[in-house]
């Protein structure tokens, strides 16, 4: 890495990100159906989510999909209740899904164990084969990402989404086909960066940044928060948009700036209340969705329609990325290195 540019390596692997979406929907969908074949079988009663960091986002966006799609209840670890607290949950019947960039989190391995050994059906979806996640876990899923260098995840991240996509689609009977456009089409997002690099001149001296959205697209805000705080350092809150309106919306005024993505479908038309009164805040407001959601905002992204929604949210992240590189780079950073950054996080 210290032969590269700043920068060099961030930018490589957001753009790779195509490229890793097609090999997912070749090579990755046959060990897929596979894993979601042994999922079918065991009929679990509820499904238990572990990760941390981005791919904690990624897990969220999985929660989505699993109690809408499939009408499963989902829950969120929190690993402390067996790490520092040594709880041993009944998980018979259960689905332990534990989703990691590396797989080498001590934490994650301890709760995958733990869970293995209380009853739970685990599953491991990383992007390194043979990581001690995958080894503690009686199922495996690789996200074919490839070596990510850069200390900020963003290949990692897509991967991690399409892989739980087609994981949930096999599971209510689905073929995938509704992705097979996704490599195209976020080759074309990402070639439109000089969009993106006329925004983030928004916020090359700004103190603070709200990023909000409702249903798909939430995980999508959390995702570009912590992408925007480790590049650039730059504090960034996101809110649900239902949260944002039950107290915090006070910090917001008239030179406050605010992302907002509204995608089409339900979680955008859930939005228009909050715009709405971001509006009436008088907030510096870019909008990330919809041409019908940007078309009221300050600035935007439009977003290519005739999506589902709930593949959205693989294109959506991919304009904040290139946002976070370049507000990092407009500040004299180098994106690929956060200070106090390492790619394996050793909590316990």
């Amino acid at each position: 890495m210290s032969d590269a540019k700043p920068g060099e390596i961030m930018a490589r692997e957001i753009a790779e990100q195509p490229a890793v979406l097609e090999r997912i929907l070749t090579e990755g969908l046959p060990r897929i159906r596979e894993a979601a074949e042994r999922v079918k079988a065991a009929q679990p009663r509820f499904a238990l989510l572990t990760a941390r960091g981005t791919s904690d986002n990624a897990a969220y966006y999985a929660k989505y999909l699993m109690e809408i799609a499939l009408g499963l209840p989902v829950g969120l670890t929190s690993m402390s209740t067996t790490t520092a607290y040594h709880a041993e949950p009944d998980l018979r019947d259960v689905l332990c899904l534990t989703v990691s960039q590396s797989g080498g989190s001590p934490d994650l391995v301890a709760h995958t164990e733990m869970a293995k050994a209380r009853g739970g059906l685990t599953l491991a979806v990383t992007n390194v084969a043979g990581s001690p996640v995958n080894q503690a876990s009686e199922l495996s899923l690789d996200v074919l990402a490839g070596p990510e260098l850069a200390l900020p995840a963003t290949k990692t991240y897509t991967a991690e989404l399409l892989t739980l996509w087609l994981l949930v689609d096999a599971l209510r009977g689905g073929d995938g086909s509704a992705a097979k456009a996704l490599p195209e089409l976020a080759a074309g997002v990402l070639a439109r960066e000089s969009e993106v690099v006329d925004l983030a001149q928004r916020y090359r001296f700004a103190s603070r940044l709200v990023l909000t959205a409702r249903g798909y697209s939430y995980p999508t805000v959390r995702e570009a928060a912590l992408k925007i705080m480790e590049t650039s350092y730059l504090p960034a809150h996101a809110f649900s948009g239902a949260d944002l309106l039950h107290g915090p919306l006070a910090m917001v005024d008239n030179v406050s700036p605010v992302v907002a993505v509204a995608a089409e479908g339900a979680g955008g038309t859930a939005l228009e209340p909050v715009l709405e009164r971001l509006h009436e805040r008088g907030a510096d407001l870019v909008v990330v969705g919809s041409a019908e959601h940007v078309a009221g905002a300050t600035a935007g992204f439009v977003l290519p329609s005739g999506i589902p929604e709930e593949l959205s949210p693989i294109l959506e992240i991919l304009p904040l990325q290139q946002l976070a590189y370049h507000v990092t780079m407009s500040r004299g950073l180098n994106p690929d290195a956060p200070r106090a950054l390492a790619k394996v996080t050793q909590t316990h």
